[in-house]
């Protein structure tokens, strides 16, 4: 008999998800807009700002994808840019780029987050301003819920006057020297995926300090149309806003945020625990005080130099003649073929961790059976 599915990071309801979604059906607000959209929206401002709602503005939309999509917009990249882009991340922090015809320029990751290189960055924007091609717009990813290097790389965006597109998609409820991502550039991006730490089945946001920034996403979300009795439009929009029921469902979603994160946190910390004597294995953690991880998923790098001779890959294999999923770590995006021609800046980083990375069981509804069987996985693969 198969045993259950150990999943990497399923879907976790809170229980009030229903009522949202009930009084949308009892008010017949079924269409995309309605008194869930906008609830989303201010629980998810006051959640960041803590409480602080009016420094930051928040439109609901239906993807992560497609809030990358509009921040590109409203910062101006056309046909032909640069757009610089962490390489180690989903194919989605890089495909809006192509859909406007400019360039991405992918940077390589540093050791102590995984996320964007602040040396590779400098020299990238350095070497495309030479070529007569200086950025746009930096694409920067807190990577599984890891903040990246705020400062270093903020500093470097304002010292060349280049944006910085906040790509906060696994990072809700992350922190960066007490205050949360998603706060920190001129854009961010959020998304709910059905595997993210809340979800609304699928969705997303785009944050902005600018609410005219806002007012604009928003009409270009809605088929760009124009202020007029008709139909009327000067502009080419999108089909990207979130509807008024799924929009329910994470009303509720942001009602166990915190407790979410909290599992995560214990999860990563079963990890620790588990690999502390399992010579080998790094479990990727907060760098310093300064950092406060959701640990949306636990990172480990495998040295099989160091475990004689287990790899990630007889890892991974172990785990899933278990029926335990694992995944490796994101491809990076020069290393796709769909992006193989597109300039590169690195030294290697984002190359390794890809050949030695394992991303692990990570869900907030893990129960301590599943915790067991994991535990009894791994120790067997190592053991063997």
């Amino acid at each position: 008999m198969e045993k259950d599915k150990i999943w990497l990071s399923s879907p976790h309801m809170g229980g009030e998800e229903l009522s949202y979604i009930n009084k949308a059906f009892d008010e017949n607000w079924i269409a995309p807009l309605g008194p869930n959209v906008t609830g989303f929206e201010n629980d998810i401002k006051k959640y960041l700002t803590k409480n602080d709602a009016s420094a930051i503005e928040v439109a609901a939309l239906s993807s992560g994808t497609a809030a990358l999509h509009l921040a590109l917009i409203l910062l101006g990249v056309d046909r032909g840019d640069e757009v610089i882009c962490q390489s180690m991340t989903f194919a989605a922090s890089a495909n809006p780029i192509v859909y406007l015809g400019a360039k991405p320029v992918f940077v390589d990751s540093e050791e102590d987050t995984l996320n964007i290189c602040p040396e590779q960055l400098e020299i990238a924007i350095k070497d495309r301003i030479a070529l007569g091609k200086k950025p746009k717009a930096i694409i920067a990813v807190h990577l599984y819920g890891m903040p990246y290097k705020v400062d270093e790389i903020n500093s470097i965006a304002k010292r060349y006057d280049i944006p910085v597109i906040e790509d906060s998609a696994e990072a809700l409820g992350s922190k960066y020297k007490d205050d949360y991502c998603g706060t920190f550039a001129d854009y961010s991006i959020l998304s709910f995926n059905g595997n993210k730490i809340i979800t609304t089945s699928g969705g997303g946001a785009l944050i902005t300090k600018d609410l005219q920034a806002k007012k604009k996403a928003i009409f270009l979300a809605t088929q760009a149309r124009d202020d007029a009795p008709h139909y009327q439009h000067s502009e080419i929009g999108y089909n990207y806003r979130l509807s008024n029921i799924c929009a329910g469902i994470g009303r509720g979603q942001m009602q166990v945020l915190d407790k979410r994160v909290e599992a995560r946190r214990e999860m990563f910390q079963f990890y620790v625990n588990l690999f502390h004597k399992i010579k080998g294995v790094r479990v990727f953690e907060e760098p310093s005080n300064n950092y406060f991880s959701n640990h949306w998923l636990t990172v480990i790098e495998v040295d099989e130099l160091k475990t004689d001779g287990i790899s990630r890959e007889e890892l991974r294999k172990c785990l899933e003649s278990e029926n335990i999923e694992s995944r490796p770590l994101w491809k990076p995006m020069h290393m796709q073929p769909v992006f193989k021609e597109y300039p590169y800046y690195g030294t290697g980083i984002a190359e390794r961790m890809f050949k030695n990375g394992l991303c692990l069981p990570s869900g907030s509804n893990l129960t301590d059976n599943d915790r067991i069987r994991i535990k009894e996985a791994i120790l067997n693969c190592f053991i063997k």
